[in-house]
């Protein structure tokens, strides 16, 4: 029997955090679909995602695969906001838009989004990002994962939505470019054949002169 992705990404954490080696959960579940990858390569599921996800898939349970890091309890990230500097690098890293602020402005994070990926801390240049374990984690777990996976899809249709536009921005800028240059031509052409003309005059000229 064949099981879906749809199925096994409703067993993934939906964290995001890439230390499958996929870009978030749902690639990483098409590829076990597919049967490109083991089920062992989720840290934030741990051993009792690995357990669920063998349930489902008629295999046998494995350790964590070593080469994806270690399994950690549930936690979130925090910002020193008297060290911040307002890059938005973190902000553009987030997968899931758990970090507000602006362009030399202090941010934050939305605690109750936050899913832990960690993929905020490399970019920061100042080291104001760390982590805490959480003290109480979700009682729904699956309405968490749904949660998560909501906003990690409302950030993809964003992304590309802006890249769409700007695609569209800078076609209709080369088109404007395109056509000064169409209408510039003509006027260059008459310049240029005048001065041509004067060109030739001058030259005939000089030969009357030195006849």
């Amino acid at each position: 029997m064949t099981i879906s992705a749809d199925a096994i990404d409703a067993l993934l954490p939906q964290t995001q955090c890439t230390k499958c080696g996929y870009q978030g959960c749902r690639p990483y579940a098409e590829a076990i679909a597919r049967g490109e990858a083991d089920i062992n390569r989720c840290p934030p599921g741990g051993k009792a995602g690995i357990e669920a996800l063998a349930a489902l898939l008629g295999r046998p349970v494995k350790p964590l695969a070593p080469d994806c890091g270690s399994e950690q309890p549930p936690q979130v990230v925090w910002i020193d906001e008297n060290v911040c500097i307002g890059c938005t690098r973190c902000i553009q890293a987030c997968p899931v838009d758990a970090i507000v602020g602006a362009t030399k402005r202090m941010h934050t994070v939305i605690e109750s989004e936050c899913t832990g990926c960690e993929l905020c801390i490399p970019p920061c240049p100042v080291d104001c990002i760390h982590i805490r374990e959480l003290e109480q984690p979700a009682a729904d777990e699956q309405a968490l994962r749904q949660r998560r996976r909501a906003r990690f899809e409302a950030r993809n249709a964003r992304l590309a939505r802006d890249a769409a536009e700007l695609a569209e921005r800078r076609r209709r800028k080369r088109e404007a470019l395109q056509a000064a240059k169409a209408a510039e031509d003509p006027r260059k052409l008459v310049i240029a054949a005048a001065l041509e003309r004067v060109r030739q005059r001058k030259a005939r000229q000089a030969r009357n002169n030195d006849s």
